[in-house]
């Protein structure tokens, strides 16, 4: 059984930030959020877990493994090198959208998220050691198939990338729904995907599904292991026999 700790991000008093004492200008705002997720993904990749940007004011992270001084460590590095904090919410357990409703409702007891007063907030609860086994992680790595040649080298840029967001948006809200699983969009025509110990069933299912509702095929790998990096790099050999052999579905399943 699956039991994925999960963090949330979150940019302290973000939106006032932004227009204090004036507006700032969208490009530095866009190009300091990249960065801050650029050092967080490398921050938290550092203890093989990942991070996802969502709406960069907020941020998801697969942190198993990870225990409250490593996310302390984190959050003095970001606030000795940018002009804003952050705060940090931590929830486990079989689902990874349950666990995200933890980790936030944590932040939330401790004030808006746009309150000047409410900075640095760390608080939820870490998996133990003796709570941890080799399969706590379940990651699905997903592409479409055949993209180049259907959207890329036929459609342009703009059209390319309606269609790639409609089969993430109908995959991402199913997923959500039915599996009580958290997908987000890594670049390309990739989806990754943190799942609730889906079996094969499951992910055929979801395929299907996406194909009837979006018109997008996709084909997934599927990883598990004690951490977000084991588990990743297993889907990431499941989505590379997809391509060589033809096939929907390759993994390691519940």
């Amino acid at each position: 059984m699956s039991n994925t700790q999960v963090t949330l991000i979150q940019i302290d008093n973000y939106g006032p930030w932004t227009v204090t004492p004036t507006p700032r200008r969208e490009v530095d705002l866009q190009t300091m959020q990249s960065r801050l997720f650029a050092d967080l993904s490398q921050s938290f990749g550092m203890q093989d877990g990942y991070v996802f940007f969502t709406r960069f004011d907020n941020m998801i992270a697969i942190t198993n493994g990870m225990d409250e001084e490593d996310h302390a460590r984190i959050q003095e590095s970001i606030r000795n090198r940018y002009p804003v904090t952050i705060s940090l919410g931590i929830g486990h357990g079989p689902a990874p959208a349950n666990a995200l409703v933890d980790a936030t409702a944590r932040l939330q007891e401790e004030g808006s998220a746009q309150d000047e007063n409410r900075t640095e907030i760390l608080r939820g609860q870490t998996l133990d050691e003796d709570e941890r086994t080799d399969e706590d992680v379940q990651i699905a790595h997903y592409d479409v198939v055949n993209a180049t040649g259907k959207y890329t080298d036929e459609l342009d840029a703009f059209s390319t990338f309606i269609e790639i967001e409609q089969g993430y948006a109908s995959l991402m809200r199913h997923l959500h729904d039915a599996h009580g699983s958290l997908a987000f969009f890594v670049g390309g025509d990739n989806v990754i995907a943190i799942t609730s110990g889906m079996g094969h069933d499951d992910f055929e299912e979801t395929i299907d599904f996406v194909n009837d509702d979006a018109d997008v095929e996709l084909q997934v790998g599927v990883g598990r292991g004690t951490t977000a990096h084991d588990a990743g790099m297993a889907a990431k050999h499941g989505l590379e026999i997809c391509r060589e052999k033809g096939t929907r579905i390759e993994g390691q399943f519940s």
